[in-house]
């Protein structure tokens, strides 16, 4: 109908893109159509780090260095387009243009707009490249970037706010870099402003031990890393209004609200908002003893060198959450993983005093819990 010869469009490295162009490209051939498909989402070449290690994805960041170390500086930015350069190009625009070849309304993708708010972020190149240039502008944040301190709770976007346009191509990663030099994941992927296929399944990889990723004691305390972060809790009060009406002091942990305080609140735990479903101090300990035993096993028949003997959960250390009482012990659930059995396959009873981790091991594990290392748990915690 539209007579089209050649289809270009964006290299998209992520599995589902690339399932999708597969199928587009399929059919552009069959119907005698040219595609012509360029990378610029990324400073490299995803597929070519790859090839050049052996069809295999790198797994430290010093692997990564080492790689782009041999292939072609990313190339610079290409200027704007401007109206001398097409000057050669005309085209009759048809009186339903906007309708034939406009961006398709929410309606029309489906998605229902009754009671729908203002969007509380603009997106688009130009917003984009203002809040870059805004930023730029702050002469002394420039000469002095370091590693930014985020703040998870953060009603505004922090330190930069350009994540989520560079996620979407609005601001090309070039320019940027020019100018300025599996069930969780997929929570992310819907709720998160920046949400990143590779970024978000890194992170969880991170954060969960799993894959390349070997700390596994670290585990966040719901209640103690808000108190830190966000003591007034103002994030909580906004993005979760049930609880808005709690007291800062118990806006973390409103099952120990009195039965006063809830009903001031107009919210009753187990009524308008849910009970804990584990209880965080037992749960988290029983599963760091559980990856403990895992990776010394691990480590047994791969030859591995793991961190297996840091038992403790190190933000439990560092903001303790008082035990609940026995009335509200019987609310939580108890179905947190069991411990490993320590029977003949466990190389829990053969290790000893092996176990201990060196002097260099035990003094990180005292900078990061926040106390002098005589005061460390046992590793029989």
């Amino acid at each position: 109908e539209w007579g089209v010869t050649r289809l270009t469009f964006e290299y998209d490295s992520e599995p589902f893109g690339k399932e999708r162009d597969a199928a587009i490209m399929k059919m552009a051939k069959e119907a005698g159509v040219e595609v012509v498909t360029e990378n610029s989402h990324t400073l490299y070449d995803l597929d070519k780090i790859i090839e050049l290690n052996g069809q295999k994805p790198p797994l430290t960041y010093k692997r990564f260095q080492a790689i782009i170390s041999r292939m072609e500086l990313p190339k610079k930015p290409v200027g704007s387009v401007t109206s001398q350069q097409m000057e050669g190009c005309r085209a009759e625009i048809q009186e339903n243009h906007d309708e034939t070849y406009g961006v398709p309304s929410l309606e029309e993708l489906g998605f229902p707009t009754e009671g729908l708010g203002p969007a509380v972020w603009q997106g688009g190149e130009t917003e984009a490249l203002a809040r870059l240039d805004k930023h730029l502008e702050r002469k002394a944040w420039v000469a002095n970037y370091e590693r930014p301190r985020m703040n998870a709770n953060s009603l505004l976007a922090s330190p930069t706010g350009l994540s989520p346009y560079l996620r979407f191509g609005c601001l090309s990663c070039r320019l940027f870099y020019y100018r300025l030099w599996d069930l969780y994941k997929k929570v992310f992927d819907e709720l998160l402003l920046d949400a990143d296929f590779s970024v978000n399944a890194g992170s969880w990889m991170w954060l969960s031990c799993s894959a390349f990723f070997q700390q596994f004691f670290h585990c966040y305390c719901p209640v103690g890393f808000g108190r830190r972060t966000d003591p007034s809790g103002d994030y909580i009060r906004r993005y979760l209004p049930k609880l808005k009406g709690f007291p800062s002091r118990y806006i973390y942990e409103p099952w120990n609200a009195p039965e006063s305080i809830q009903k001031a609140a107009k919210c009753i735990i187990g009524v308008d908002y849910p009970r804990p479903i584990v209880n965080h101090a037992e749960t988290s300990r029983l599963n760091i003893e559980r990856m403990k035993q895992i990776y010394q096993q691990l480590s047994r028949y791969r030859g591995l060198c793991l961190l297996a003997s840091v038992p403790s959960c190190m933000e439990d250390l560092s903001n303790p959450v008082a035990e609940p009482s026995s009335s509200q012990a019987g609310s939580m659930s108890s179905a947190g993983p069991r411990p490993l059995p320590s029977g003949p396959a466990s190389p829990k009873r053969k290790l000893g005093a092996a176990e201990e981790p060196p002097g260099e091991e035990l003094s990180k594990r005292a900078r990061v819990a926040g106390l002098p290392p005589s005061e460390l748990p046992s590793k029989d915690v």
